[in-house]
């Protein structure tokens, strides 16, 4: 991971990233989700919604990935060039604490597991689920600090052992499927009234974006690239090909099992949807393909992580520290911050009944407002009109992308709600301080007014965010 390292990354290996960042815990859970909230209708207007979006918003990181192909590391780079450091700070932040929270969710749903075989782990959160967490947290860490210099390699391999399970799955379910069991979901509930479906929709927003979480994979490992168009083509054909996997398992599975049924399934839900179709080996399968997944998942976003502390560092928004690399090329000490607030997330699962929900729901959450921040630099942009000076006919169509972009990730932000936002709080206000230290190993002035006016309200939804914590208020 060293900045001089003189290996390059594919179009395939650019790919692999994106799906493998992409295809970890969320789609082994999406027919219990997307049961809970909604039926097909729903379900087919959610994904509709969300793949127009998160489409729009891969389109922007193609197009910033050709018009700004100077800036690296783009999730966090962009918002810093386009909004100012704090805000580019705020991205990096966000952007960091949705990976570890990704990392957390993929260790309770492991041991959720782990429960349908062995009760003592349960749902993920027993004491015995979070020392094994912990045991196989601090192993990896000690592995990647050796140096893993064929991690990207590795992950080539196993997004294609992942994906097997995944397509196997939607043959089986799909050549069993019962038209009748799915007609009898498809409105959800009885409230077929356009306010009825927008709550339903409304339901499985957090859950749409906790699966796309790795769209930008490439993004950030762009600086590796072979050739910088093939970061914003890696993008695009990574997200088609999920998209399209996500759809039919959400869909068909509404064809094997009715919603209550579906509500009723422990995570992987995958596994109980084709336990009903061809018997217990089925969950068993399922269970397996889902800890190649995870497993596959969590180093990819273990080095994200650290990769994105790293980068901010270097940019001199994070403080020096973080950009320390060991002697085998690895951010050690962004490493170790990493691992050690996912360790602190582990035993706070330990107080939660539902750690995996909790989990999904605050990675989307903290995700929202870096892919807001790119989104909107884009339009930016386009607008303006910078760097459209020598194609100047490719301005409209990026400023329609970017705008419906911008669009949407606004409407995520108001979909997740106020309790959502103020629990981010909780991490961008306290957070903060790694930007105070850096400003000050610079010497520079710390905050500009507008930046303070935004600190002070991180830091004051903070306050109300612990208060809704230590009261019980939130739903934790």
């Amino acid at each position: 991971m060293a900045q001089d390292t003189p290996q390059k990354f594919s179009l395939w290996t650019l790919t692999a990233m994106v799906v493998g960042s992409m295809v970890g815990a969320g789609i082994f859970s999406l027919p219990q989700a997307f049961g809970r909230a909604t039926g097909p209708f729903g379900a087919l207007v959610a994904w509709a919604i969300a793949g127009i979006g998160m489409l729009m918003l891969a389109l922007v990181f193609q197009t910033l990935s050709r018009r700004k192909p100077d800036l690296d590391a783009g999730i966090y780079a962009y918002a810093k060039t386009g909004f100012g450091n704090y805000p580019g700070f705020l991205s990096a932040l966000g952007y960091w604490s949705a990976a570890l929270l990704g990392n957390v969710s993929y260790f309770v749903l492991i041991n959720s597991t782990l429960g349908l075989f062995f009760p003592v782990f349960g749902d993920g959160n027993t004491v015995t689920a979070v020392v094994v967490s912990s045991a196989l947290l601090w192993l990896m860490h000690a592995l990647i600090l050796r140096g893993i210099k064929e991690a990207a390699a590795l992950n080539n391999v196993v997004t294609l052992a992942k994906i097997i399970p995944i397509v196997l799955f939607i043959i089986l379910v799909g050549l069993n499927l019962d038209t009748d069991t799915f007609a009898e979901s498809f409105w959800g509930d009885d409230d077929v009234s356009l306010a009825g479906i927008a709550g339903q929709v409304r339901a499985t927003m957090l859950v749409t974006v906790f699966v796309f979480v790795g769209i930008e994979g490439a993004s950030v490992y762009s600086r590796y690239a072979r050739r910088r168009s093939d970061v914003g083509l890696a993008t695009l054909m990574g997200f088609l090909g999920v998209l399209c996997l996500m759809v039919l398992v959400t869909l068909l599975s509404y064809g094997v099992l009715l919603r209550p049924e579906l509500t009723a399934l422990r995570n992987p839900s995958m596994a109980g949807v084709l336990e009903a179709v061809v018997g217990p080996w089925g969950a068993v399968f399922v269970s397996i393909g889902l800890l190649i997944s995870v497993a596959g998942a969590y180093i990819s976003w273990v080095l994200l992580a650290a990769e994105i502390l790293y980068s901010a560092s270097k940019f001199e928004t994070m403080p020096r520290f973080l950009s320390h690399e060991n002697a085998r090329g690895v951010p050690s000490n962004a490493l170790w911050l990493t691992n050690i607030v996912v360790q602190l997330f582990l035993i706070l699962t330990l107080f939660t009944q539902y750690a995996f929900r909790l989990a999904l729901e605050l990675t989307s959450s903290m995700i929202l407002i870096p892919y807001f921040l790119v989104a909107a630099y884009g339009l930016k942009l386009a607008y303006r009109g910078e760097t459209y000076d020598r194609d100047p006919s490719d301005r409209r169509a990026n400023l329609v992308q970017a705008g419906i972009a911008t669009i949407y990730t606004a409407g995520l932000i108001y979909a997740a709600g106020a309790q959502h936002l103020l629990l981010t709080t909780v991490i961008y206000g306290p957070g903060t301080i790694l930007y105070i230290l850096a400003r000050r190993e610079q010497g520079a002035r710390v905050f500009t007014l507008a930046e303070l006016v935004l600190f002070s309200l991180a830091v004051l939804g903070a306050c109300a965010g612990i208060y809704m914590i230590a009261t019980g208020a939130a739903a934790v």
